[in-house]
């Protein structure tokens, strides 16, 4: 993120100045992810949502650390050859598209859409990581899941991982290998099941949020003894 965009989006937010408010890039592991496409195999995410559950060590980087607002979203794509694009479009429901959605997650990996931002065409950013800045906010809050949502397809898809890079997505637990099939979750209070699991393979995304500032405490009171 470039200084000129982080201090309008603080203005934006009109955080006081002495706020203890920060940015955070929530999904940024290093190194970064390099997506498979033009390669051979060259394989893209597909009509579902998903979010990356561990990369080695590191587990749970797409979980929300503490309440603020998502203002940016970032995705690194590959560029798919002429063939190769013509054959997604065919197949996925068209041109490259996504988005972020925010979810609650619940018990037996379910996972409730609590926001999201609007999709958007991918196909003018292929062979490049973007940066998308949000006209208008979206309120997270500590716990949530920060997930990629793709109606579509999106050649944002690293491979050839070590077995402990782990994602899941929103397909029917009987359809893991269904790639086809419309799963992703478009639709605000929509509920689906994360029990689909893929190994060796890393989503390219992440998420820029601004915490909430909070309030210094207030100081304790003290008793002075008498004279």
């Amino acid at each position: 993120m470039t200084r000129t965009l982080l201090a309008a989006l603080l203005v934006a937010l009109a955080l006081p100045a002495a706020a203890s408010a920060k940015v955070v890039e929530v999904g940024a592991v290093t190194p970064a992810a390099k997506p498979s496409c033009p390669g051979s195999p060259c394989e893209v995410i597909s009509r579902t949502t998903a979010y990356q559950t561990r990369i080695g060590d590191t587990k749970n980087m797409f979980v929300v650390p503490r309440d603020g607002r998502i203002v940016a979203w970032t995705i690194s794509l590959g560029k798919p050859g002429k063939k190769q694009q013509a054959f997604f479009e065919d197949n996925l429901g068209g041109a490259s598209q996504a988005g972020i959605t925010v979810l609650r997650p619940g018990e037996r990996y379910y996972g409730r859409v609590l926001g999201q931002t609007p999709l958007v065409p991918l196909t003018s950013w292929f062979g490049t990581t973007t940066q998308f800045p949000l006209t208008t906010s979206i309120p997270v809050v500590k716990g949530s899941v920060v997930a990629l949502t793709v109606p579509t397809w999106a050649p944002a898809l690293a491979l050839g991982l070590p077995r402990d890079s782990v994602w899941r997505a929103s397909r029917e637990v009987d359809a893991c290998d269904d790639t086809q099939t419309q799963a992703a979750q478009t639709t605000v209070r929509s509920l689906a099941r994360y029990k689909c699991f893929y190994r060796t393979a890393r989503l390219a995304y992440s998420v820029t949020m601004i915490t909430t500032p909070v309030p210094p405490a207030a100081p304790k009171p003290t008793t002075k003894k008498p004279a």
